[in-house]
């Protein structure tokens, strides 16, 4: 049975990771910070045996340590980086109003959580077949694109995790670890609002198709959920 470990599973699009890949018989480490207020994930969880759900805040080295003891040895085929922040007062952000402390702390989430999980799970992800770490971005972080103002903390918290993912690369392609850059288009989620046009099923769908036909030639590309190459 393989397995995969997801960040951010009790709701949105970590949910649907978890869903999907419960379905296909896979064994789901389900992660999220306060498995207690998780419902959806409990309820998903005793529908499916092979869902375990454990707590972790990605910014918390003792909770990293605490997954990566419970691993132990196990081989782990898919990471999905998952788990991310966006509050909607960062969006209005403007000169002379910028909430220099929310910016840190997007961060703390959104880059540095991802490089601390990917970095504490590299051996297990190397002891597996697919051998594979996803990190779910956003098209925000794509510096060429950007034709807006405002959005400075989401925006250069996504940049700095692509790049920060392009470098990790150059490293873990030495063990045969491959890392999968992915924006999942805008959804309808609690982030996205009701007006977004794709479904949470959909974008998963499509970025599972991604990680199915994934290859090392593949690694550190920018992709959009359908398969589209993102400029950086």
């Amino acid at each position: 049975m393989p397995n995969i470990l997801i960040t951010g599973g009790n709701r949105g699009l970590g949910l649907e990771w978890v869903r999907q890949y419960a379905g296909l018989g896979w064994r789901v480490y389900a992660t999220c910070r306060f498995p207690e207020h998780a419902d959806d994930l409990k309820h998903l969880s005793r529908q499916h045996g092979n869902i375990s759900i454990h707590q972790l805040d990605i910014t918390q080295d003792i909770h990293i340590r605490g997954i990566c003891g419970e691993l132990k040895e196990t081989g782990l085929d898919i990471l999905v980086n998952n788990a991310g922040v966006y509050f909607e007062r960062w969006g209005k952000d403007k000169l002379g109003a910028i909430d220099y402390a929310a910016w840190l702390e997007s961060f703390n989430v959104n880059t540095l959580g991802a490089v601390r999980m990917t970095e504490a799970l590299r051996k297990n992800i190397a002891r597996s077949e697919k051998r594979l770490a996803v990190a779910v971005t956003s098209h925000m972080g794509s510096i060429e694109d950007i034709t807006t103002s405002n959005d400075y903390a989401y925006r250069s918290s996504k940049a700095a995790l692509n790049a920060a993912m392009k470098g990790l690369v150059c490293e873990l392609s030495r063990s045969g670890v491959g890392i999968l850059l992915v924006h999942p288009g805008w959804v309808r989620t609690r982030m996205g609002g009701n007006e977004a046009p794709l479904s949470a099923e959909k974008s998963v769908r499509n970025m599972r198709m991604l990680v199915d036909n994934f290859t090392l030639k593949d690694s550190g590309r920018f992709f959009r959920h359908d398969g589209v190459i993102i400029p950086w």
